[in-house]
């Protein structure tokens, strides 16, 4: 009986301190929300007053073109463009700050910018806009960050983008006219790249009772014969 209540005690102890790393709460929804109304209420001032922002988007061959780096995805050609990119930025950017709330605002601003400007180097001489770069980022990020921590809750994110989102990695490459590959390579290459130089502090490693009953090394014969600095070190028979 004593056992199993320790190993009760145990569980519960772990289980907290992993719902202390993965929280859903307010600041969770946060981020993904603003973002997206960002990106309607630019959509909106166009409609009401006739602005006209897409001059503000990536433009590869002026040093001007810049700025679209920062305004571009935020700007949407059409309701059908705006909405195509809504749902995947709330979900992705969610996920973000749900599984890596720690490093999700450097992950999300650095891969923007970074974003921004490989599709300023690499873009045709036109104006590049909208969301869809920050989405590739998001996805490349999500799906390598789990794969490299090997976290089963990352793990199965992993799983969740590549099943969901998979069929994205046609559109990094010049399939479709009129569509931005080189925004979707440039966001897909920034997500790799942060998902490897990110370092992310993960919550504990689950373990059961069973684990920690097994045996420890004192009680191991063969380990016995190494000190603390893995040196070898003769026994007495007795011992």
């Amino acid at each position: 009986m004593a056992v199993n209540l320790n190993g009760l005690f145990i569980d519960i102890v772990v289980k907290m301190k992993d719902s202390e790393y993965f929280k859903f709460d307010a600041i969770t929804i946060v981020p993904a929300i603003a973002f997206v109304f960002t990106m309607w209420l630019v959509y909106w001032l166009e409609i009401k007053f006739h602005f006209r922002f897409t001059d503000n988007g990536i433009r590869p061959d002026k040093l001007s073109g810049l700025q679209g780096v920062l305004f571009g995805p935020f700007i949407h050609s059409g309701l059908k463009h705006l909405w195509s990119n809504t749902l995947p930025c709330i979900i992705l950017i969610t996920a973000l700050v749900y599984f890596y709330r720690n490093i999700s605002t450097r992950v999300l601003l650095i891969g923007i910018l970074v974003t921004g400007v490989l599709t300023w180097f690499i873009g045709r001489p036109s104006y590049h806009i909208g969301a869809s770069g920050v989405v590739y980022m998001l996805a490349a990020f999500l799906f390598f960050k789990g794969v490299f921590t090997g976290h089963y809750k990352m793990l199965a994110l992993t799983f969740l983008v590549a099943f969901f989102y998979g069929s994205l990695v046609w559109y990094v490459l010049p399939i479709e006219e009129g569509i931005s590959w080189e925004g979707h390579l440039s966001g897909a290459i920034a997500g790799v790249l942060l998902a490897l130089l990110t370092p992310n502090k993960l919550p504990e490693k689950r373990k059961f009772q069973w684990e920690l009953d097994h045996y420890s090394e004192e009680d191991d014969p063969f380990m016995r014969h190494f000190d603390a600095d893995g040196n070898f070190i003769e026994l007495d028979e007795e011992e």
